[in-house]
């Protein structure tokens, strides 16, 4: 059952550590996909912040299960982030594509409802989350090492942010379909 609408997030926090994990817990989360650039690293960059590398832990202490979906093709820097962070990685076909989100998913053993989506692009890591029927969280994107194809979207996202910002898209908590 689809709980997300097209490319609008449930929510929209400027950091992964803004994001609640008890009220995660308490609405049926057991698992967490996590994109990679510049939601877990900066752009393109191998060094996971300490706050982030903070926050996974804490995450994984309250029993979530974690997994990095990326599309990168530099497959030696996503396992030393995968290494660095104790957190396994899928990689699949292109987001939105339902694919390589459903690998995800069946790695850690649980179903759609009980999983969110956590990235900083709305047309591929919100969008496939929506798709599949996961929870899905948009987070400002750490910045550092964008190419130049990452900063043309970014305009573009930033510029359909703004329209769903006058329709549904509030800061914070944005709908509860439970």
């Amino acid at each position: 059952m689809a709980r997300g609408k097209g490319i609008i997030p449930h929510w929209h926090l400027s950091s992964l550590k803004e994001i609640d994990l008890d009220m995660l817990k308490s609405l049926g989360v057991k698992g967490m996909v996590l994109d990679l650039d510049n939601t877990i690293v900066p752009g393109t960059k191998s060094e996971v912040p300490p706050d982030v590398k903070a926050w996974i832990e804490e995450a994984k202490e309250k029993g979530f299960k974690l997994c990095i979906f990326s599309n990168t093709l530099r497959i030696r820097r996503l396992g030393k982030i995968s290494r660095e962070t104790g957190i396994d990685y899928v990689r699949g076909s292109f987001k939105p594509r339902k694919g390589g989100l459903r690998k995800a998913l069946d790695f850690m053993g649980v179903e759609p409802e009980e999983s969110v989506m956590i990235g900083d692009r709305l047309l591929t890591d919100i969008w496939g989350g929506n798709r599949m029927g996961m929870w899905t969280i948009l987070v400002e994107p750490l910045r550092g090492g964008e190419g130049t194809a990452t900063k043309i979207f970014r305009h573009l996202e930033r510029f359909l942010l703004r329209l769903l910002a006058g329709r549904e898209l509030k800061r914070g908590f944005l709908r509860q379909n439970k």
